[in-house]
């Protein structure tokens, strides 16, 4: 038995902040609970991971990685990078002494957990959405721990796979806001006060949500007659500010656009209603807000987990999905029908609202980082 005294946990995944938010979550409650312990991120080096990570503290380790290609030249890319990162991790992990290994999610993850493997390093995987991922299925057979956000995750893994049902975390702002108001017994209250402003959020984004940031401008010119008494609040994500604005100042839509949204937990607890992405990550933050929304699938290579993840909460009533069917044209011609529709009825938001507190999961960076110091034994020594 080889007895370490101080555990090094590697959380690794990236690709989108998406998958940084939930391990940023769990390590704060490993932190808690093991404040010995040493807690690194290794992700895909975009600048704002690396500075999100570490402004929350930790070590952040670039590891080389690229997505699933969508032509040749990226095709040579993704294999020669791809085994570069594997390399990579399997010497960090070695040189590193690392005890642990939490896979995010995101084509940053991938490389690391396979090197966790090959070390016999343990390794859990946090897995946000519905339909699992092609590295979730592959390793979840072999990993401690698969934490997963939908029940139905389950059909697509291996019948060995130590599934967990625990839900993907929130930001701790979510989980902190969420709390509060459960402890005053309060949460959105249904408003029809015509006077008070309402807020409409849309999340776009680099990658497969810059349709969003091309689209709602003039979605939102088509919507003016409903728009009377709503405030527009736009994040483009990171490159997208000043194109977006333009298409705003062009529609003649009054909005705030930003890169990125500072306060987005005690923003979208006011919100009323929100257009985004169904990330497992978005979701998570929508259920604890309250927020009812309007999803739009990726259609790329997270086409198939996006879709499902939209379909669980459209099945539910709280959120409604609009399928591009890969048509700029039928995006913005199904998006106005929805807003149409959804906009002017106070009680149907609600409702909305109300079923997606359903999924709300406030226990879940806990839950999973208690996986991870049992794993650790519990007082930070893990038997190897």
């Amino acid at each position: 038995l080889i007895m370490l005294d101080s555990p090094h946990i590697v959380f690794a995944g990236g690709g989108s902040l998406g998958n940084i938010y939930p391990g940023l979550a769990i390590a704060e409650k490993v932190a808690d609970r093991l404040p010995q312990a040493q807690i690194t991120f290794a992700g895909s080096n975009r600048t704002i991971e690396r500075h999100t990570v570490r402004a929350a503290g930790y070590n952040y380790i670039a590891t080389p990685a690229q997505p699933t290609p969508d032509n040749p030249l990226a095709a040579v890319r993704f294999v020669t990078d791809n085994f570069v990162g594997f390399c990579t991790s399997r010497w960090m992990l070695k040189e590193q002494r690392v005890s642990l290994v939490v896979g995010l999610g995101g084509y940053a993850s991938t490389a690391t957990v396979r090197a966790a493997l090959g070390r016999g390093i343990p390794f859990v995987l946090v897995e946000q959405n519905a339909n699992p991922s092609k590295t979730t299925r592959w390793l979840a057979g072999s990993a401690e721990a698969v934490c997963i956000a939908f029940d139905e995750a389950r059909s697509g893994l291996a019948v060995e796979s130590q599934t967990l049902l625990t839900g993907i975390p929130a930001r701790p702002s979510f989980e902190r806001l969420y709390r509060q108001d459960a402890e005053r017994g309060v949460h959105r209250q249904f408003d029809d006060n015509p006077q008070r402003e309402r807020r409409l959020v849309v999340i776009g984004g680099a990658g497969g949500a810059t349709s969003l940031n091309e689209q709602m401008p003039g979605v939102l010119k088509r919507l003016t007659e409903h728009l009377a008494g709503w405030r527009v609040i736009h994040q483009t994500g990171e490159g997208q500010l000043q194109d977006t604005e333009g298409r705003y100042q062009r529609a003649g839509v009054p909005a705030l656009v930003v890169s990125h949204i500072d306060e987005p937990a005690s923003l979208l607890f006011e919100t009323d209603m929100v257009v985004c992405r169904p990330g497992g990550s978005m979701l998570a933050e929508l259920a604890m807000a309250g927020a009812p929304s309007v999803l739009t699938p990726h259609l790329g290579t997270f086409d198939a987990s996006h879709a499902a993840n939209a379909e669980r909460f459209a099945q539910s009533g709280s959120a409604r999905v609009v399928d591009s069917g890969g048509s700029d044209e039928r995006l913005a011609d199904a998006m106005f029908a929805e807003l149409a529709s959804l906009l002017p009825d106070e009680a149907r938001r609600h409702d909305m609202g109300e079923k997606a507190r359903a999924f709300a999961r406030p226990d879940a960076a806990a839950n999973i980082a208690e996986v991870c110091c049992d794993l650790l034994g519990g007082t930070g020594r893990l038997a190897a």
